[in-house]
C-alpha cells in the first residue's frame, strides 16, 4: 500500500511528463499565432541586421583597398572619352574603343603585346572610369600598361615608348605628372614597365603594382585626392625608337564604388 506522499510524487512524475495541451480555443489559438509571429519577425530583424552590417562592410572596404580585395563592377577604364592620333603608325585604332578597355593583354619581360592602340607622334587619348573613381590611398593609386620590354630580357635596357599622364575628376581641369627624362629611368613618364597581367595566360592581378607590371602612379604627388579622368600624351619630342606610345589598358588600384 503506497502512502500519501509516494501517490504525490507518483502525481508530480506524470504531470512532467504529459505532453502540452495543444491550444483548443479561440482565445489560445490566437495567443500561439501571435508567439509565432513575433518570432517570426525577430528572425527577420536578425537576418536584415547581419545583411546590412555585411553590406556597409563592403562598401568601406570598396572606398579604398588595396588591390583584389574591393568589388567595384570595373577596376580599369570603361570609356574612351576623346582621341585626338599623332601622325606615324596607326596600329590599333580599328578596334578602338575595346582595345584600351579592360584588363591589359601583357606578354611578359621580352615580348611587347598586340592588344593596344598606337597613339601616334604627340597624339592623346582620355580614358573615364565611369561609375568609379580612382581615388588616394596607399602606394599608386593606377596602373598605366604599355607594350613595353626589355631587350634582351635586360631590365636596364628597357626598351621605353613614353607618354606624360594627367588626371582630373571634372574631365575639364587636368593635373600633369612630370614627364620629361630622355633616358632611364624616366620617373613619372608612363611606357618602360613590361607587363605580366594577361586573363587569357595567367591569374596576375592587374590590379596589383607588385605584380602587374606597368607603370603605377599616385595621386598624391599632385596633391589630388580622387580622379575620374586620366589623359595619356605621347612624347612628341620623342621619335624612331622612342616612340610611338602603345596604350594597353589602364587599371584603377584605389577605387571608389558608387
Amino acid at each position: 500500500m503506497r502512502g500519501k506522499s509516494e501517490d504525490q510524487s507518483v502525481g508530480a512524475e506524470a504531470t512532467r511528463k504529459s505532453p502540452r495541451p495543444r491550444p483548443t480555443t479561440e482565445r489560445e489559438l490566437a495567443r500561439e499565432s501571435t508567439l509565432v509571429n513575433s518570432c517570426g519577425r525577430a528572425l527577420a530583424a536578425l537576418l536584415w541586421f547581419g545583411f546590412c552590417s555585411s553590406a556597409c562592410s563592403s562598401s568601406v572596404l570598396d572606398r579604398s583597398a588595396p588591390s583584389g580585395e574591393h568589388s567595384c563592377s570595373a577596376s580599369f577604364a570603361t570609356s574612351v572619352e576623346s582621341f585626338s592620333p599623332g601622325p606615324g603608325p596607326s596600329f590599333g585604332r580599328a578596334n578602338l574603343p575595346g582595345v584600351v578597355l579592360g584588363p591589359p593583354k601583357g606578354a611578359g619581360p621580352i615580348n611587347g603585346s598586340l592588344d593596344v592602340v598606337t597613339l601616334g607622334n604627340g597624339g592623346s587619348i582620355t580614358l573615364g572610369f565611369a561609375p568609379n573613381s580612382i581615388v588616394d590611398g596607399p602606394g599608386p593609386d593606377f596602373i598605366v600598361f604599355e607594350n613595353a620590354f626589355y631587350a634582351g630580357g635586360d631590365p636596364n635596357a628597357p626598351y621605353a615608348e613614353l607618354a606624360s599622364v594627367e588626371v582630373s575628376d571634372d574631365g575639364q581641369q587636368f593635373e600633369a605628372f612630370p614627364c620629361i627624362a630622355s633616358a632611364a629611368p624616366y620617373g613619372d613618364c608612363a611606357g618602360y614597365h613590361p607587363v605580366y597581367a594577361n586573363p587569357d595566360s595567367n591569374s596576375i592581378d592587374a590590379t596589383d603594382p607588385s605584380v602587374a607590371g606597368g607603370d603605377g602612379f599616385d595621386l598624391a604627388e599632385l596633391g589630388v585626392t580622387k580622379a575620374r579622368y586620366v589623359r595619356i600624351t605621347d612624347r612628341v619630342d620623342l621619335t624612331g625608337t622612342d616612340g610611338t606610345f602603345d596604350l594597353d589598358a589602364v587599371s584603377i588600384v584605389n577605387a571608389e564604388c558608387p
